[in-house]
């Protein structure tokens, strides 16, 4: 049996990571390839109710945000991930723990560390096989998310520009210390350019 492998898309609002995750699923399933498509907070049964109390339900301090995104990332990862990857199947996530790691922690202001130490409790430290950040202008992603339906934006995709300013500053700072750990993908142009752009940068774990 061929080794399934787990895919994270990251980035800040409006960069297209939800219409991406479908589009190279399916470009992997064109290859013959048992996929999922998969998102956080979410995922599986539980971690799909704290998905609802943290996106839709209650403002929550930091800390506790930061507290039951751990809790539904390590439901995700016992239930539907890890299962899958063991029977072979690629797994392509929208988001992962760099999420937290960037809004919590960076945005946030709990500390990288604070949030990696969750993750190291909740779902030992389990990585992705490759991260596929995009990154857009700031001026074209704040266009893009604007032009969503409004009535639609969760409670941390509406928070104000300056949260999602230091949002796409953390993620900096994580390839810049780790840029052995990220694929940073341009996500301008049509989104079958995007598409491209993101299974060239898994072709070689095919």
């Amino acid at each position: 049996m061929n080794p399934g492998r787990f895919i994270t898309l990251e980035g800040g609002e409006g960069v297209g990571k939800s219409t991406q995750v479908k589009a190279l699923a399916a470009a992997l399933r064109a290859r013959g390839l048992d996929v999922i498509e998969t998102r956080e907070p979410g995922g599986s049964p539980g971690a799909e109710a704290i998905r609802s109390l943290l996106l839709h339900d209650h403002r929550w301090p930091p800390e506790a945000e930061a507290l039951l995104f751990a809790a539904a990332r390590a439901d995700h990862v016992a239930v539907t991930i890890r299962p899958a990857l063991a029977h072979g199947t690629w797994v392509v996530c929208d988001r992962f723990v760099d999420s937290s790691i960037a809004y919590q922690g960076g945005a946030g202001g709990l500390g990288f560390d604070a949030i990696r130490a969750l993750h190291a409790f909740g779902s030992g430290g389990f990585r992705p096989d490759r991260v596929l950040l995009l990154e857009l202008p700031r001026a074209e992603a704040h266009r893009r998310a604007g032009d969503r339906d409004q009535g639609a934006a969760d409670l941390i995709g509406g928070r104000a520009v300056d949260y999602h300013r230091r949002v796409t500053e953390a993620y900096r700072r994580l390839v810049e210390e780790a840029p052995d750990r990220y694929c940073v993908v341009d996500a301008s142009g049509s989104a079958e350019e995007v598409t491209a752009r993101l299974f060239a940068a898994i072709e070689d774990l095919l």
